[in-house]
């Protein structure tokens, strides 16, 4: 779910997924070169409060300051101001949701009618950019890709686009996109924009300059680190052999036998009998839920592994308890953070709970694979091995790391920080031949021949504009005339500790907030604090109303994660203000088949009905030991 498209779209652009995992010009180099930072989808210091395995340091704040003072400029181009820190000075460039590529493109052809791109660089390190061009100045399609195309697609001016070609093209600037950009239906199309447009621009290679992604999206995107491992397990081969994009999940429910485009490959969807989850929430991360209930009726038996009453367990046949971090044992550490963290557990399991491991063990030994899972080692034997995995990639680095022992008792480890900047393709802009990139050609394929063989109309051989399913500008939004952008929450990470005091103090008559320009509340009589519903044709959520300025209109802002709360009657809205009932569960393109959650028009009204109690916290009734 986090970056489907990327993962996808990426290898046959520029050889790798890795730059969106955080392996990208670090902050130091842009620090020090960079003098414009243009931030596609923004740079929320809200979503920087987590690293997936944990932060040992929240860093985003400080370089975002340390770049500040540098001097560097700040644009931030997303339907919500508020998505770059006030401390930034950044300039707000409004966009309508989903048109990022439109803006890109416009930007690009700017920058060839003007002769203002780097045509050496193209030349040497890039493939596909005639067939580029052509599509720029719409030789095929007589509609050139202009500022004032751009302009009826975005709502950003026309001179905007053109001023903003221009300072990029006059400065050493860093392009970044946030992972939200290709969370939409075509969201594979800003990505392979992005690079096309920092290609032109030339300072792919060059110290603090080119594109980046996911800066604003987690902790700990571009920090300076060494290239030691971080903690990790051993990940063996799938005996079943199959898979399926996972965010198609509800499609191979709802359809088993049904042929679907994946990658450039044709598959079947299998039939599944059997669900076993642990870890993750279907129920908060998946789109259009109540899809998703009609097709989760139709295994025999669901299998959930939790420590609480979540959506999910509530829709299971049989829960297992699991133990909390709290209750185990543990390595903690990310390639992202500099820290190794010794996870001590703080209390024995509560109750019937035990640890994952133990649980998936007890299983193995019941069908006779106990060894094979456990590998002879208990839950201080596997912490034991992590650990010795990153030493000993520290050691063949020349970096001596204590023994296990010493880390355990002392808490945390530190590793050292590189010896020199990290420049994202520092080698293939030197030298091409010599250091080329994994793709075919063994350059950046501005354009790709193993796309286009694909023969995929919604994702076709090179960057294109492809009009969303749903979007402001389509024949939707005369029924449905309000875009939903739903971010991460600022009072929890996903929908972990929605429960909790800090997220239940951020509620609204307890249901989450959705936030709405002031134009858009006065059209429809809404106030603050007023309970709103939240609708469109898949379903319909309560929400608190929060009347704000820096949303743009024509758009409703929802934070993901508010715990599943559906009705109980056929028709009724869901209590709590899931915006996933609404959201639309198709595949980004036959390349990705990843989520189009950000692609989602919906309509708001006041509430005018006494407002039905949130039970989403409450232990189901039929629960029994």
């Amino acid at each position: 779910y986090s970056f489907g498209a990327a993962q996808y779209i990426l290898p046959r652009v520029i050889g790798t997924f890795q730059p969106v995992l955080g392996d990208i010009t670090d902050w130091a180099s842009i620090v020090k070169h960079a003098r414009l930072m243009i931030a596609f989808g923004g740079l929320a210091l809200k979503n920087a409060q987590v690293t997936s395995g944990g932060a040992g340091v929240h860093s985003l704040e400080t370089w975002l300051r340390r770049a500040k003072e540098a001097g560097i400029e700040f644009i931030s181009i997303s339907p919500l101001k508020s998505d770059a820190p006030e401390f930034l000075g950044a300039q707000w460039i409004a966009i309508r949701p989903n048109t990022d590529t439109a803006l890109m493109l416009a930007m690009a052809h700017t920058l060839l009618t003007q002769e203002r791109y780097d045509a050496q660089f193209v030349s040497r390190h890039c493939t596909g950019f005639d067939t580029f061009r052509r599509y720029l100045l719409g030789l095929d399609d007589g509609l050139p890709k202009s500022a004032d195309w751009a302009a009826a697609i975005t709502g950003v001016p026309p001179e905007t686009i053109r001023d903003l070609s221009r300072r990029a093209a006059a400065a050493p600037t860093m392009m970044t996109c946030a992972w939200s950009l290709q969370r939409a239906h075509h969201g594979e199309q800003p990505y392979w924009a992005i690079i096309a447009l920092a290609a032109m621009l030339g300072g792919i290679g060059l110290p603090g300059t080119g594109f980046a992604f996911g800066h604003g999206s987690t902790n700990g995107i571009g920090v300076p680190r060494s290239d030691i491992a971080g903690p990790e397990l051993p990940l063996p081969l799938n005996p079943a052999r199959s898979m399926i994009p996972v965010a198609r999940m509800a499609d191979m429910l709802l359809s088993p036998g049904e042929s679907y485009a994946f990658n450039g490959r044709q598959y079947a969807y299998p039939e599944i009998r059997l669900i076993y989850w642990a870890g993750g929430n279907p129920f908060h991360h998946h789109q259009d839920l109540n899809r998703l209930q009609r097709a989760w009726q139709k295994p025999q038996t669901v299998i959930v592994h939790d420590s609480w009453w979540t959506p999910t367990t509530r829709h299971a046949d049989i829960v297992l308890p699991a133990t909390t971090p709290l209750e185990r044992n543990d390595v903690g550490g990310s390639s992202r953070d500099s820290f190794v963290l010794a996870m001590h557990r703080a209390i024995a399991p509560v109750g019937s709970a035990m640890n994952d491991f133990d649980i998936f063990g007890a299983l193995a030994q019941r069908l006779g694979y106990e060894s094979e899972f456990t590998a002879g080692r208990d839950e201080m034997g596997w912490c034991q091995w992590v650990y010795d995995q990153v030493r000993a990639s520290a050691t063949a680095k020349g970096v001596a790391l204590p023994g296990f022992q010493q880390f355990w008792a002392e808490g945390f480890i530190e590793l050292p920080p590189p010896e020199r900047d990290y420049v994202l393709f520092e080698d293939f802009r030197r030298d091409p031949e010599r250091y080329p990139l994994k793709t075919p050609s063994g350059r950046i394929e501005i354009a790709s021949d193993a796309v286009a063989g694909f023969e995929y109309p919604d994702c076709p051989a090179h960057p294109k504009w492809i009009p969303p399913a749903e979007w402001l500008g389509s024949e939707f939004a005369a029924r449905w005339p309000m875009h939903l952008v739903t971010h991460q929450p600022a009072s929890r990470l996903h929908s972990q500790m929605d429960p909790g005091p800090i997220s239940r103090g951020q509620k609204i008559a307890g249901r989450e907030p959705v936030r709405i320009s002031p134009s858009d509340a006065e059209k429809r009589n809404i106030r603050d604090g007023d309970v709103v519903r939240v609708f469109n044709s898949r379903g319909a959520c309560l929400a608190g109303a929060i009347v704000d300025a820096d949303v743009m209109p024509g758009v409703v802002v929802m934070a993901t994660g508010a715990w599943f709360d559906p009705a109980s009657a056929s028709g009724e809205p869901e209590r709590h203000g899931n915006p996933n009932v609404l959201t639309l569960d198709i595949g980004s393109s036959a390349l990705a088949q990843a989520t189009s959650a950000l692609t989602a028009l919906v309509e708001i009204e006041r509430w005018n009905a006494p407002a039905p109690a949130v039970r989403a916290f409450m232990p189901p009734e039929l629960a029994v030991a």
